[in-house]
């Protein structure tokens, strides 16, 4: 019994993410672009930080 428009306000950007958004960085990551970034954690977490 989660109220979802409670659990978004808790969230810095005030939305949940997208499946996209993560497709959209594991895309990157797997190009040529992102060749020298290693040993990177990644957060896709909409500003919430514990």
């Amino acid at each position: 019994d989660l109220d979802m428009n409670e659990l978004k306000r808790m969230v810095p950007a005030n939305r949940f993410g997208k499946v996209e958004e993560v497709a959209y960085l594991a895309s990157f990551l797997a190009s040529e672009k992102a060749a020298y970034i290693t040993g990177e954690v990644i957060n896709i977490n909409g500003g919430i930080y514990a």
